[in-house]
């Protein structure tokens, strides 16, 4: 097992894909050692943060160290291929080591044996070679500056392993009901969807994802009015607390809105009254943000053509198309997978 305060595991590492080889973790330097996968947009998300790190806190002996330990292709070496491919075309700034773990050796010794189950998932070596902290990349701004001074105590290092303790339990029986949603939807046996819907949602009541699953699922099963009584909470919960909801609404919009979506039986004054008062909150949302979303422009058209509003739906399609080809907004395999499905939906607007 490994835990606080072990020392740290050999990192097994057979290609290094970015920097020189790590052969042993050096005393008296610090090291963030992050598993992560480019598939996993947290991980993807994090990564300018550890280059901010790194270059901060070079001077003070920090190595950033990442293993990609879960890249998915036929072989090993199409893994690596595609994996080196991918950190030129998206960050060719990149300033810390990245280590292909293509045995699984590394990821058994550190991931397995901490008991981690997902990925990010960082770790921070202390000058003396021992684990002082791991959890979500989110932590280390709060926690490294501590580790650096001095003051980070063992008590915040068992409070920290508590809460990851706890966190990782409640990911894991996230993931649990999520898998039994999707082998009930499979076996099409929708009571037994929603009521695993209805537990996470007892589970996790400030967390919109199983709602929105719930919403779906009576839609599905025909039961309207109750599906219809949860996606106005859903929208009501969003723009009250303003946290995210531009995201919350989208889907919402999907579910109204989505053209793979079968909206026949759906009462359509009530589907067109939400979606009137969605549309406008997201659009004015990304005014007021001062950027343009991608997502937003592309599920409001549809509520515009279908409302008759052909010119505007073609526009919003449009610039939805614009936002493809900014990288910043947008990722080339993204921008791939969405752009011949615009220019689709494009063409079907004009005729």
């Amino acid at each position: 097992m490994l835990g606080i305060e072990c020392p740290a595991p050999p990192l097994i590492v057979e290609n290094w894909l970015r920097g020189e080889p790590l052969t042993n973790f050096e005393l008296g330097k610090l090291y963030i050692v992050e598993f992560w996968a480019s598939w996993c947009y947290p991980c993807v998300k994090a990564m300018p943060h550890l280059i901010e790190l790194q270059a901060k806190y070079k001077d003070e002996g920090l190595e950033v160290v990442g293993v990609a330990a879960y890249e998915k292709a036929p072989t090993a070496a199409e893994a690596r291929t595609k994996l080196d491919a991918w950190l030129t075309e998206n960050f060719s700034n990149l300033n810390y080591r990245i280590g292909f773990d293509s045995t699984g050796e590394t990821k058994k010794i550190w991931m397995d044996a901490s008991c981690s189950s997902t990925v990010p998932r960082s770790f921070i070596v202390d000058r003396d070679g021992h684990i002082a902290f791991f959890g979500n990349p989110t932590d280390i701004a709060h926690v490294l500056p501590k580790i650096i001074n001095g003051t980070w105590s063992s008590d915040e290092a068992k409070a920290a392993d508590a809460k990851r303790i706890a966190d990782d339990q409640r990911t894991e029986r996230f993931y649990s009901i999520k898998d039994t949603i999707r082998s009930a939807e499979e076996a099409k046996d929708w009571p037994a969807a929603l009521s695993a819907a209805e537990e996470g949602i007892a589970m996790m009541p400030d967390d919109r994802h199983f709602r929105e699953i719930q919403a779906r699922l009576l839609l599905q099963m025909r039961d309207t009015a109750t599906g219809f009584q949860v996606l106005r909470q859903l929208v009501e919960d969003a723009i009250e607390k303003r946290s995210d909801a531009v995201r919350g609404l989208i889907a919402v919009m999907d579910q109204l809105f989505g053209p793979e979506n079968d909206k026949a039986h759906l009462p359509r004054a009530e589907r067109f009254a939400i979606g009137r008062e969605v549309s406008e909150y997201i659009l004015n949302s990304v005014q007021d943000s001062g950027g343009p979303t991608f997502d937003s422009y592309r599920v409001v058209a549809q509520y515009y053509y279908e409302s008759g509003d052909k010119q505007r739906a073609i526009e919003l399609i449009e610039r939805a198309m614009a936002c493809l080809d900014d990288p910043e907004i947008v990722s080339e395999p993204a921008k791939q997978y969405y752009m011949p499905r615009l220019l689709q939906t494009l063409a079907n607007y004009r005729g």
